[in-house]
């Protein structure tokens, strides 16, 4: 079985009839919403098909939502606007048909925080102009690399701490839309801080879900300890990163951040560009493929895919390609767990789980989970065998389906350590993961019922 787990964003490709029961039977773990793009009706109908065909499937999938976060824009531009090498630009504030002279942005308050010398890049990189001076709530700058500038592109100021507000009321709205439909996970775009997802997760209040922590600007590589811990899970968002960065500083922050989520037992997604050519090509490039079979060599937990299936022409192809090169990255060997000292502060439980499951044997590890704790410190331990995150809660469930080497599954919640034994050899049999006669690790908690409580291993024999 594959244990790198594939995000797949879900959008205008996969609307067409059977293309998203062929992209979910493919092989996504977790579907991503994108919430920067479309409308909220768009979302709506795309959850619930996500949920259908999922059901349809007889697969456990997980839905995440991708808030929009404090994106700075260029507003409406008129057509055909292309920004020439050596041509003054200024970028003011309010609303204006932009043209090759001026545009308008989303933020009011980029003339306070920009200073001539400072480079400003719009879609993504493709322009660059320095900064000349300010004059009220006008930008001067200098077109340093020209091209093309439509509507609503990105605008970075790489090196500059903005005084953005780090969660939007457009978040909060999606937020308490996503909360009330039922998501599974949520991520948090443009974090620079620990504060940033603390606030976010204040914003739920008791409807809390799991925080992903998009790592993609440059505040957060200073303060990644900290958003690591405050977040549940992060993903190295390398499109922005680059951008806000340098392209060449992608890769080494990749590994590194990587590391840190395995150290510090948190989820981590590898995402943006992984099989970009497949938006039009139904085969990878060698170098993508070797991209992707890099996260999985650093122990990322999954591999996430953008525009390949949301506007993509081979949405259900680019899903069967990365389960391929990602089953093929794992035959060639499993991550080394020696590389990551923070594993040996795993849980006690799970260390004993993954120790007794290699000296007995053991065809697959079952974890009884009401949170999905346990679950997740065995996956960090990157242990041979299948680990069935066996949930009573079926949210919980869903977001298992993000994590490293877990089958997720649903079943009772056990109230004797006997109750949990039989849910476990039915759980394997009917997942075809062991046979008569082959060994397995459960690990249960003697206090039913309580969220975080594991405090029992036990070799079961099928």
């Amino acid at each position: 079985m594959r244990r790198t787990k594939i995000v797949a964003t879900i959008g205008p490709a996969c609307d067409a009839p059977g293309v998203l029961r062929d992209v979910i039977s493919a092989g996504v773990d977790v579907a991503r919403l994108n919430a920067s793009h479309g409308t909220l009706d768009d979302l709506v109908r795309r959850l619930a098909a996500v949920r259908f065909e999922a059901a349809a499937a007889g697969r456990i999938v997980g839905v995440l939502l991708d808030l929009p976060g404090p994106k700075l824009r260029v507003g409406d531009m008129a057509d055909g606007v292309v920004l020439e090498e050596g041509a003054a630009f200024v970028l003011g504030v309010g609303e204006c048909m932009g043209d090759e002279s001026r545009a308008c942005v989303t933020y009011s308050g980029l003339a306070a925080d920009v200073e001539p010398g400072d480079r400003i890049v719009l879609d993504d990189g493709a322009i660059e102009l320095v900064v000349e001076g300010t004059g009220g709530d006008d930008v001067v700058t200098r077109v340093v690399r020209g091209g093309a500038l439509s509507s609503h592109k990105g605008v970075n100021v790489p090196g500059v701490c903005l005084a953005l507000d780090g969660v939007t009321e457009r978040d909060l709205e999606l937020l308490n839309w996503g909360l009330d439909a039922g998501v599974d996970l949520v991520a948090q775009s443009f974090v620079r801080s620990a504060a940033d997802v603390n606030r976010l997760r204040a914003a739920m209040g008791d409807r809390t879900v799991p925080i992903i922590a998009k790592i993609e600007k440059h505040e957060a590589l200073v303060e990644l300890d900290a958003i690591i811990a405050a977040a549940d899970a992060v993903m190295v968002a390398r499109g922005d990163l680059a951008v806000e960065t340098s392209p060449e500083a992608v890769p080494p922050a990749q590994r590194h951040i990587v590391a840190a989520c395995r150290d510090a037992g948190k989820p981590v997604i590898v995402a943006t560009q992984m099989l970009e050519s497949m938006v039009s090509s139904p085969r990878p490039t060698r170098a993508e493929a070797s991209d992707v079979a890099t996260a999985v060599f650093e122990g990322a937990d999954a591999v996430m895919l953008s525009e390949e299936t949301a506007i993509g022409a081979f949405p259900a192809q680019a899903v069967a390609t990365m389960d391929r090169v990602c089953r093929s990255a794992e035959d060639s060997g499993e991550p080394d767990i020696d590389a990551h000292p923070g594993a040996g502060a795993a849980s006690p439980v799970a260390a004993a789980a993954v120790d007794l499951a290699r000296d007995t044997g053991s065809i697959a590890i079952v974890t009884t989970t009401q949170s999905g704790a346990t679950a997740r410190a065995v996956a960090r331990l990157r242990p041979p065998q299948p680990i069935v995150g066996l949930a009573s809660v079926e949210a919980v469930a869903r977001a298992l389906a993000l994590v490293w080497g877990v089958v997720p599954a649903l079943g009772e919640a056990p109230t004797t350590i006997e109750q949990a034994t039989t849910e476990a050899l039915e759980i394997v049999r009917a997942l075809a993961l062991a046979r008569a006669g082959e060994r397995i690790v459960l690990t249960a908690g003697t206090a039913s019922g309580v969220a975080g409580s594991s405090d029992l291993v036990r070799v079961l024999t099928v």
